[in-house]
């Protein structure tokens, strides 16, 4: 064998680092020598053909240093593809698993919201009912105002001015309700809880009255309830008789009357035993 078959050749050992299934021994066999010499040959036609000197070792040995920088260069291309690869399947994964989870939030969104739109449309009806009570409620309360003013001037003057203080604030044409629903209904409560009270009992009371001549005589008036009334004083010569009238409470002179009123008054006051008194009444 000649001196290619004794020694080790570094390009023999490179390409058997690339090739596990060649080694320099297989190399080296008659028939491995020969592919050698072909591909030398191979690569040595064009440099001939250029009329360069054809050195079959130097141009196998060129050509398989290209060859194994070439299958590196593919090694390191498939190495950072499948590191690539892997990457992007992570990222995927990632990008997937996000959009699961945006897709659940969306979801979740659309159903409160819907849920919302449910609510708001409750509450708007119940809203619209609440006006709808409301404006009805309000024409009432306004029909009850205006009866109780022009229930007023039919009342006595002594009672009248007790519930002054709460007819004061029940709105006028003049002058807009400024007062809540519930605060108008509570003034005509009150007031005709005050009309009824005074409606349902006896009540003595001090009062100025007119006795003709340009003369003013404080007398002591009692009333029975809202139908009825009769004064006396000036010492017991002046009496008289007061009933409701269409607009106002309408008095006439009784001074005959005087000591049976005021009889009456006094055993009311207990300023006298209780007895029988006899006077004029009007049913209307």
């Amino acid at each position: 064998m000649g001196p290619l078959d004794r020694r080790r050749d570094p390009l023999l050992e490179r390409i058997h680092a690339i090739l596990p299934s060649m080694n320099p021994t297989t190399i080296a066999r008659p028939r491995a020598r020969g592919a050698l010499l072909l591909l030398a040959a191979a690569t040595a036609a064009p440099l001939a053909a250029q009329g360069q000197p054809q050195d079959p070792v130097a141009a196998t040995r060129s050509t398989l240093e290209q060859w194994v920088a070439t299958r590196a260069t593919i090694s390191k291309e498939n190495r950072d593809w499948a590191l690539a690869r892997e990457s992007l399947q992570a990222r995927m994964e990632v990008v997937r698993r996000e959009t699961e989870a945006l897709k659940k939030r969306i979801g979740e969104a659309e159903s409160g919201l819907a849920e919302a739109e449910k609510k708001r449309l409750e509450l708007q009806a119940d809203n619209d009912r609440q006006k709808a009570t409301s404006a009805a409620l309000e024409q009432r309360i306004a029909a009850y105002e205006q009866r109780l003013l022009g229930l007023l001037p039919r009342l006595p003057d002594t009672l009248r001015e007790k519930v002054k203080p709460l007819t004061q604030r029940i709105p006028t044409g003049e002058a807009p309700a400024t007062l809540s629903l519930g605060d108008r209904y509570a003034t005509v409560i009150g007031v005709l809880n005050e009309i009824h009270k005074w409606n349902r009992e006896v009540t003595v009371t001090s009062e100025v009255r007119d006795v003709g001549g340009g003369t003013s005589v404080e007398v002591a008036v009692l009333y029975a309830g809202l139908g009825q009334a009769w004064y006396a004083g000036g010492n017991g010569k002046v009496a008289g008789v007061g009933v409701a009238g269409p607009s106002k409470w309408e008095w006439r002179p009784a001074n005959e009357l005087s000591p049976a009123i005021s009889k009456l008054i006094a055993v009311f006051k207990n300023e006298q035993p209780a007895t029988f008194v006899q006077l004029p009444m009007t049913v209307q």
